[in-house]
């Protein structure tokens, strides 16, 4: 960390507040050497914590910094480490729950833009939002207002881009975990006023859980990326002299290797037998629908978009 990025963070913090020109000379600190290290990425969360208000243009550079240090900020870049994920949820939660709407904004944000993260970093976000519908508070809640068991088109906004985040548990694809949440919020939430963007959430989640599609190789491990990494970075004669007698003893091998042949994978099967709900599937669907006696108006709806489908 430069002396310059640490005196304005720490006038900042002293100060309780940054002017639009201190966060401008911390981006440039900050990026001088084109990274953000976890000593800056700590100077910035003391005073994102110290500050009185936080403006749009705050948030803006918080979100972005702190993003930057987990996603990138060791090899391979674009996934977040069991340790990164472990301090992030360490310096959000140091007081048992989000405080604003920036620290969530971030972390959702960490989620869409890593190619993979930890699974228990997406649990932890989607915990803090269930929290927030269940008992009424939270960093979604804004001036006062206390309506607990119920869902806001902004929370149902925010559900939609964890569940269907690049990282985490099913990527990019709904979990039968996820799905099982889905349905915990519709039951604490029925009779609400809640916001007509959840029960467009609620039957699409669903729905994406029974009929999508979620491929097995849609992503690669940190471990196996980091691996791959070291292999093409190796410019050593063994490594082509090893690609030169693969290519000769199977000529068709590097076309499945490196993506040109397919090795016999039908993705129209793939495609159909994803569309098709299994008995595994109806059985859990049956058993949450019917858990209540009873058939709401969100179930419904969740049933009729599975029959048009």
């Amino acid at each position: 960390m430069t002396m310059q990025f640490a005196d304005i963070a720490g006038q900042a913090a002293a100060d309780g507040a940054v002017s639009a020109d201190e966060i401008l000379a911390l981006r440039r600190a900050g990026w001088a050497d084109g990274t953000m290290n976890q000593m800056e990425a700590e100077a910035v969360f003391t005073l994102n914590d110290a500050l009185a208000e936080r403006s749009p243009e705050w948030c803006d550079f918080f979100v972005e910094a702190i993003g930057e240090f987990v996603i990138n900020g060791a090899a391979p870049k674009g996934y977040v480490s069991e340790e990164s994920a472990a301090w992030l949820i360490a310096r959000v939660d140091r007081d048992g729950h989000l405080d604003s709407m920036a620290e969530l904004e971030l972390l959702v944000r960490v989620l869409e833009r890593a190619v993979e993260v930890p699974v228990h970093l997406k649990t932890y976000v989607l915990d803090q939002i269930e929290r927030t519908v269940l008992t009424g508070t939270g960093p979604t809640r804004r001036d006062g207002e206390l309506c607990p068991n119920s869902v806001s088109d902004a929370e149902a906004h925010l559900l939609r881009r964890v569940l269907f985040a690049a990282g985490g548990d099913a990527p990019a694809a709904v979990s039968r975990t996820e799905a099982e949440l889905l349905f915990r919020l519709k039951d604490a939430a029925r009779g609400a006023a809640n916001g007509p963007e959840w029960k467009r959430l609620f039957v699409q989640g669903v729905g994406h859980y029974l009929t999508g599609l979620v491929s097995p190789s849609a992503q690669i491990g940190r471990e196996r990326a980091a691996e791959l990494e070291a292999f093409m970075a190796d410019r050593s004669s063994s490594v082509a002299r090893f690609i030169g007698r693969m290519a000769k003893a199977s000529p068709n091998a590097l076309g499945v290797v490196f993506g040109k042949k397919d090795a016999g994978r039908d993705r129209f099967a793939e495609l159909a037998a994803a569309e098709r709900i299994t008995a595994e599937e109806s059985t859990w669907l049956d058993s949450r629908v019917h858990a209540d006696g009873e058939v709401d108006e969100y179930e419904q709806a969740l049933l009729d978009f599975l029959a048009e489908g």
